[in-house]
């Protein structure tokens, strides 16, 4: 068998920056698959994406794939042939199926004992003859969310298609992919290199597409480009900042990156930092520059698809495009300051947050509430708290957030300052909305803190309430980030608050029957569920959480200590043991239905030494706990705990739990009640044991 290098590219009209790298990745995982079902192996493989181009090259792939050996099972020996020495029905018919004579079959040995089969060697794929297909089934198979019909045939991609390269080695003509005749002849650059490429192997493709202006590897020219903008804010005295999201656009948007610093006017930097930011990444997908403290510059780089010769004038170009969206955010800016944020409350009226659970305004006032009462449990000033609730939706209707969304909050704290507000307010306006993502920094204040979590809250609520909870693949109102959001701020925060409770004070806030009586405890069971998310990265895992929640513990941060300590915990040596201990005395009490749980145990009844030795122990930790526990030291209590270890196995070598005297089985059950009970105090241990049992 021989092996070449596979090529297979798309050329088409420009293709959605938004999903350029994914189709990129989906293209060569699909193609790979395929290969792999029909054994065809291979060597390194990579993918590429441009604007204009998807492909994928594959090394050393096989021209065939191994024999394979296949096996038919018919009826078993004694209903092969009749008492005559004939075949019988089943045999001649087993045999027909497999396209030969009953003679022409043999005897096969199987554990259930010997069966008519028939065994023959089928061919490996021959990648020449089977490529054409394997590539159309990949292509059929990519995440294209709306495709596209050119021309009067019926063939369908995301873009129109204008080539196919398709080569095996220096072969080509395997068929047509997408209705398109394949070949050897790509093309470059749209102008710098517009003229057909005649690819005369696949292996050549990457320094050939490099030769005609185009970086073709979609990482190599992400890494280009921040690199190009990183060196041109140098050269203007700052540095770039580098969205990683507008980064993968704008390397999504050219084929030959050309990075170039421009300027704007001065006057433009009265502006608030983040519309200025905003416009130039979202409008014109350009890097803005800031100085060595982080403060704007009046500097932007923006990355051209075309080596100019005359770059200056490329820059005068963008220069002029960029000054009437900087002008637009100035008069938003400006007439927004006209009005006071106060007197925007009224308007939220008329804007609908959700159709059973009414307007913003309705939402406002409820998360207004809401938040005063959780100040109050937090220790903060709940005027402040009410106040900066009250206006944290207002900018919603100004016109920069409705020309620039990104500025919601951000806006409201600008106008509030400008009006006067008390900086705590002005701050909760803006920081009500963090953390805006997964890791992303939370509200730093106690008054943004009480409203973050009363906003969320409130949507948990009222959400659920109406029966909208999110699935699988639909979660409009953001619930599940919300969730984690909320559980970010209490656990890091360290706050006290209950979550149970707080959800209680939340519901409280609706109008009878708009929601559910249940919405409290289905949020509260969702939270929780949400919470092992947060222990991935530290790899704590599910059992550590599973026995933590039936402590029953409802307080996220008091959660979280009891988490870092069971997990601590699940590290000793003794922790193997104790935990199959913990799940022995479980299934033990769980079996003794008519046990009096309010019993006692009698130390005149405690007969052999081990039982004995294990009350005291088990006193003696109790004892020991009592001050660790009413601080929520949980770490130290469960080391206290581990020192059972002996005395617990000792008791479980030397006594019989199921006495026949009823009244000693009774009091053995009441002692591992109490040992039980000691953990319990902190989590439940046994389910460390994971399927073991005793």
């Amino acid at each position: 068998m021989s092996h070449q290098p596979l090529l297979l590219e798309i050329g088409c009209e420009e293709l959605p920056s938004s999903s350029l790298e994914q189709l990129g990745i989906a293209l060569h995982d699909n193609l790979v698959a395929k290969l792999a079902d029909k054994g065809l192996t291979h060597g390194a493989s990579r993918w590429f994406a441009a604007p204009r181009r998807l492909a994928v090259l594959i090394d050393d792939l096989l021209d065939q794939g191994a024999d394979e050996t296949k096996e038919a099972l018919g009826p078993p020996l004694a209903q092969a042939k009749g008492a005559d020495g004939n075949w019988t029905r089943a045999a001649e018919g087993f045999a027909a199926k497999q396209g030969v004579s009953a003679d022409e079959l043999e005897l096969i040995d199987t554990p259930k004992g010997q069966r008519l089969g028939f065994k023959q060697v089928v061919s490996g794929a021959k990648t020449r003859e089977c490529l054409c297909e394997l590539v159309n089934e990949a292509i059929a198979e990519l995440p294209i969310a709306k495709r596209m019909r050119w021309g009067a045939a019926r063939r369908e991609f995301v873009r129109p298609v204008h080539w196919i390269v398709l080569m095996y080695g220096d072969e080509q003509g395997f068929g047509d992919v997408l209705g398109i005749c394949s070949g050897n002849v790509s093309k470059g650059h749209r102008f710098h290199a517009p003229e057909p490429i005649n690819i005369k192997s696949a292996s050549d493709y990457p320094a050939l597409m490099r030769d005609a202006w185009v970086i073709a590897d979609f990482s190599e020219r992400s890494n280009l480009i921040r690199e190009q903008v990183e060196a041109a804010a140098v050269a203007v005295g700052g540095q770039a900042l580098i969205d990683t999201d507008l980064l993968g656009e704008v390397a999504s948007l050219v084929e030959w990156p050309v990075a170039l610093a421009g300027s704007f006017d001065t006057t433009f930097l009265e502006v608030p930092a983040e519309a200025l930011i905003s416009s130039m990444q979202s409008h014109q997908k350009y890097f803005p520059v800031v100085d060595g403290s982080g403060t704007l510059m009046p500097n932007f780089v923006t990355v051209s698809n075309i080596e100019s010769k005359d770059p200056s004038q490329v820059v005068a170009g963008n220069e002029r495009v960029i000054r009437p969206r900087l002008a637009d955010a100035a008069f938003f800016f400006e007439q927004d300051r006209q009005h006071t944020l106060a007197s925007r409350v009224e308007r939220l009226g008329g804007v609908v947050f959700q159709k059973q659970l009414g307007s913003l305004l309705d939402k406002t006032q409820r998360v207004q509430s809401l938040a005063g009462e959780l100040a109050t449990l937090m220790g903060a000033d709940k005027a402040q708290a009410e106040r900066a609730a009250e206006l944290c939706k207002a900018d919603l209707v100004s016109d920069m957030v409705l020309e620039f969304a990104d500025m919601q909050g951000i806006a409201g704290a600008y106008y509030a300052r400008n009006d006067g507000e008390d900086p705590a307010v002005a701050d909760a306006i803006a920081q009500h909305y963090w953390p805006t993502q997964a890791g992303s920094e939370l509200p730093q204040g106690d008054v943004a803190v009480a409203v973050a979590l009363a906003d969320r809250l409130d949507t948990l609520l009222g959400i659920f309430g109406i029966g909208q909870p999110p699935t699988g693949s639909k979660d409009p109102f953001a619930l599940r980030r919300a969730s984690i959001a909320v559980l970010r701020i209490m656990i890091e925060k360290q706050l006290t608050l209950d979550l149970r409770d707080t959800l209680a004070l939340a519901a409280r806030g609706f109008a009878e029957g708009v929601i559910n009586d249940e919405a409290p405890e289905a949020v509260f069971n969702y939270m929780l569920e949400r919470l092992p998310a947060l222990y991935e990265n530290d790899n704590i895992p599910i059992e550590v959480f599973r026995a933590v929640r039936a402590s029953g513990s409802a307080r996220p941060s008091d959660f979280d200590r009891r988490v870092r300590a069971v997990q601590a915990f699940g590290q000793r040596p003794e922790a193997e043991a104790l935990a199959a201990a913990n799940k022995r005395v479980s299934n033990i009490l769980a079996k003794a239905k008519d046990r009096d749980e309010s019993m006692v145990v009698s130390a005149n009844l405690l007969q052999e030494p081990q039982e004995i030795a294990l009350a005291a122990a088990i006193e003696a930790a109790a004892s020991d706990n009592i001050e660790v526990l009413a601080k929520a030291d949980y770490a130290s209590a469960l080391s206290r705990l581990a020192e059972l270890r002996e005395p617990v196995d000792a008791f479980f070598d030397g006594v019989m739990v199921n006495a026949e005297d009823p009244a000693l089985k009774a009091n053995r059950l009441a002692l591992l009640a109490q040992l039980r009970a000691q953990f319990m105090h902190i989590a439940d241990i046994s389910a460390l044991a994971g399927g073991k049992s005793e």
